[in-house]
């Protein structure tokens, strides 16, 4: 029953997501305090996405190491629509929002830093915790990715699953803008 190297990653990973959330909670900035807080940015959003998907990788490893060999059909059967889980938030949130944040923020970011990481920015978030919201994200998922194999759900639901997502936030978002 020993623990996988890609096992221990994926709790340094979430453990790494919880350590950004926290600190990133922690910074008093204006924007906090208007309409939505923390969770109008995009990219906070996908770090909270992030340290689920993890949870639920960590949460699906436990599951697997107490499980395994105990022959229990319940168990066998919670584990599979786990796993399921797991496989659907990567294919359906993880990868496409994480791969969005990371290519959108950095695009725009060495075209015109100021309209989307303005310098006032460097007052108040440190350039790790940057990096580590809008860096980091992309080599985590393509590492899980590659160290795990993971069923994807159909074409079609995983698309109308990103695309609500997607259409909710904007709308979201919309929402707010007109009430500003």
């Amino acid at each position: 029953m020993a623990l996988v190297p890609c096992q221990v990653l994926r709790v340094a990973i979430l453990l790494s997501y919880c350590s950004i959330l926290c600190n990133y909670k922690a910074i008093e900035m204006p924007s906090h305090q208007t309409y939505g807080g923390s969770w109008k940015f995009l990219t906070f959003i996908d770090l909270v996405i992030q340290a689920v998907f993890f949870g639920i990788c960590v949460l699906t490893d436990l599951s697997s190491l107490l499980t395994r060999g105990s022959g229990n059909q319940e168990q066998e059967r919670q584990l599979k629509k786990l796993t399921s889980l797991r496989d659907w938030m990567l294919a359906v949130l993880a990868f496409p929002v994480g791969v969005f944040v990371v290519a959108v923020f950095w695009t725009i970011y060495a075209y015109d830093r100021e309209m989307i990481y303005p310098k006032l920015l460097d007052n108040f978030i440190p350039g790790w915790l940057n990096h580590g919201m809008h860096t980091t994200v992309l080599p985590f998922i393509l590492i899980e990715m590659r160290t795990s194999h993971h069923q994807y759900p159909s074409r079609s639901s995983g698309l109308a699953a990103i695309c609500t997502f997607s259409v909710g936030y904007i709308l979201w978002y919309g929402r707010r803008e007109r009430e500003t």
